[in-house]
């Protein structure tokens, strides 16, 4: 019987996708492995593999469809044997505006696959039910040896007849929970500016899922904020030597490089701050894993340097600078941009001189950083003196990080700034 191909969820978090772009047609041989599609999550596109190997006998979903659901059938793939007269008539794989309800068919179609007693869909080749029928055996029995659980052969040959177990009664639909206020209706939106010429922007999967994320991060998460000043002259010197030597290997540091190292290091240096909130319990790290925000078109992604403590500068750099290409192109795994403990959001290159940044939940802080400026200051003698100065504001998640805690991260991250060739040591 032919095997519908759904649609993949390509990450724990993921319920509907864009169909961006198919990479074959009705007609193509397939095998396992083979790359069938390219597919939009909120935050990434991927290519999606077959499992099966066949001919692709019919595709339900076309190439541009947006808020495919996770688990639809999205193309049928035919076995050898089969051709496209075995393709029984498919459910529209995007839902279709709600139409009267119809009335209820008198018989099920004969082409509709045979569903367990939970309602799920039973995988099985066609020689497989074959066998079953004559047998007298009931598939959602047994279990499948074949890829994804698919019945084969040999999980019919041996097995004998049973009674078929009683479907359960139907239970009660669960009450959706209510949505989190997000602010005026639509309509009230649009009648308060009728008359006013202005253009409507969909939003794609990423903004949706920043919009989401963000607002459960504001009203669910206790942030309080700790500010300071970081002088930065030592640091712009040392970096001066550090890229006069690296020249030839092409390498040139930034001031972002340094910062993610100081990160890293304070966060072993207090090593309670290195943590996160699990709901129930708190998980404090070994490791220093440190997210960075990279602003893209529509958006941004946070990649995660993992084990950033032990790294070099020389390889933060160029692990970063992958990263963010890879990221503004939207070719990041999920595993690059999802876990840490911390991040940082450095505005300075826009010019901004200091802001609050909203933690990126279950992270424990986020460090938004300004930019880089000459300002007056008094030296340690007392004398009058102009420095290159740092605003830094550490955001906070009261429920993990205390504010005496999140004052000894954040003067950890001043002195590693202020005295950079200690990073080295």
């Amino acid at each position: 019987m032919p095997t519908e191909i759904l649609m993949p969820a390509l990450s724990p978090t993921m319920e509907e996708g864009r169909l961006a772009k198919w990479l074959v047609k009705e007609g193509d041989t397939v095998k396992s492995g083979d790359i069938l599609a390219e597919i939009e999550t909120d935050k990434a596109t991927m290519e999606f593999e077959a499992v099966d190997e066949g001919v692709i006998g019919k595709i339900l979903v076309p190439a541009g469809t947006e808020g495919v659901k996770v688990n639809v059938a999205i193309a049928v793939l035919l076995e050898d044997g089969e051709s496209a007269a075995d393709i029984g008539a498919s459910a529209p794989a995007v839902a279709a505006p709600a139409a009267a309800p119809a009335a209820a068919p008198a018989a099920a179609p004969a082409s509709a696959a045979p569903k367990a007693a939970s309602g799920e869909r039973i995988f099985a080749s066609p020689l497989a039910r074959r066998i079953a029928a004559q047998k007298g055996l009931d598939l959602a029995a047994l279990a499948g040896s074949g890829p994804r659980g698919r019945i084969v052969k040999a999980d019919v040959e041996g097995a004998t007849a049973a009674p078929k177990a009683a479907a359960p009664a139907p239970a009660a639909a669960p009450t959706a929970a209510p949505a989190l206020a997000s602010g005026p209706a639509t309509d009230m939106v649009i009648r308060t500016y009728e008359g006013r010429p202005f253009t409507e922007v969909k939003l794609d999967g990423m903004r949706k899922t920043i919009a989401a994320r963000l607002t459960e991060a504001k009203q669910s998460v206790p942030h309080f904020y700790l500010r300071r000043d970081i002088e930065l002259d030592a640091l712009m010197a040392f970096r001066g030597q550090l890229n006069a030597g690296l020249e030839a290997r092409g390498v040139k540091l930034s001031v972002n490089d340094f910062i993610i190292k100081a990160c890293a290091l304070a966060l072993q240096q207090v090593p309670a701050a290195n943590a996160a909130w699990a709901g129930d319990r708190v998980l404090q790290f070994e490791k220093s894993d440190v997210a960075v925000a990279v602003a893209i078109e529509g958006g941004l992604f946070t990649p995660v340097l993992k084990d950033a403590e032990t790294k070099t500068l020389s390889a933060l750099s160029t692990e970063m600078k992958d990263l963010a290409a890879r990221a503004r192109t939207r070719k990041l795994a999920p595993q690059e941009y999802q876990g840490g403990s911390f991040a940082i959001s450095n505005l300075g290159m826009f010019g901004i001189d200091n802001f609050d940044a909203i933690i990126n939940p279950p992270h424990a802080a986020i460090l938004a950083v300004g930019a880089g400026v000459k300002k007056p200051v008094v030296k340690a003698d007392g004398s009058l003196g102009v420095a290159t100065v740092m605003s830094v504001t550490l955001s906070v998640d009261h429920r993990v990080i205390d504010g005496a805690l999140g004052a000894n991260l954040l003067q950890a991250i001043k002195d590693n700034l202020e005295n950079p060739i200690a990073m080295l040591a």
